[in-house]
């Protein structure tokens, strides 16, 4: 029988840590949704998604 095991960790950061995960978050924010307009884009107009190929 397979178990998954998962756990849970708490951060207490401090406010310039707080700061800096902010900012990174926000930048990985922009990427995904700017490549995820890309890839609605390209499916609409030519029936396929973008691949990495």
């Amino acid at each position: 029988m397979l178990r998954h095991k998962a756990f849970k960790f708490r951060l207490y950061p401090n406010p310039e840590q707080a700061m800096q995960m902010r900012r990174t978050l926000g930048c990985s924010r922009f990427v995904f949704n700017h490549f995820l307009a890309k890839w609605n884009e390209t499916y609409a107009a030519t029936g396929k998604g973008l691949s990495y190929q």
